[in-house]
């Protein structure tokens, strides 16, 4: 086979196998290279590079984003839609829907409680500030256009505030688990 091919090598000698030299390429260094004018290749002439001081050449950002850092990349109004629908599945139990306090009230077209969730977990886990829901004087103008009222920073629901009741019932709670908690140690340990 070796001497076949070495025969049409022979014969031919223009269509002969062409090896890849890696070291011309080490030689032409594209950064090193002029560019050159893409006009008419009897016409070739060589561009002028003229240098400008780096306080010059920096990017300067017109963006000005509310609470949003310049690294942080701006989110999707309503991404949390495309949530719905997902839940977990246990084939040994039925499904029952989540269901918010009354104090809660989800805001926007379309957004059930299953959205409100993905939307409330999502800014207790990337959010900075504090959390209060979307305004109460934009929630009425959520109709007319909902892409423009809406703030991104804030969870898909109605203005929240706790009050001092509120408090005292969710210290209840907690104290009555963890005297469950409690409870279910010592019958492990005996």
């Amino acid at each position: 086979m070796h001497s076949f091919i070495l025969c049409i090598s022979r014969r031919n000698p223009q269509k002969r196998a062409k090896t890849y030299d890696f070291t011309k390429t080490l030689k032409n260094d594209a950064s090193l290279v002029p560019p050159i004018r893409q006009t008419a290749s009897i016409f070739k002439q060589p561009v002028t590079v003229h240098k400008i001081h780096k306080e010059h050449s920096k990017v300067k950002s017109d963006f000005k984003g509310g609470s949003n850092s310049n690294s942080e990349k701006p989110r999707q109004l309503f991404w949390e839609k495309r949530l719905s629908g997902l839940r977990a599945s246990y084939p040994d139990e039925d499904y029952e829907p989540f269901s918010l306090p009354s104090n809660i009230t989800a805001v926007g077209p379309g957004v059930n409680n299953d959205i409100v969730l993905a939307s409330i977990a999502t800014v207790l886990h990337m959010g900075n500030g504090s959390i209060n829901g979307q305004s109460n004087n934009k929630v009425n103008n959520f109709e007319k256009n909902p892409g423009v009222y809406v703030d991104p920073d804030q969870p898909l629901i109605g203005g929240v505030s706790v009050t001092q009741a509120d408090v005292e019932k969710q210290e209840e709670r907690v104290d009555a688990a963890r005297k469950a908690l409690e409870e279910a140690l010592e019958s492990l340990t005996e």
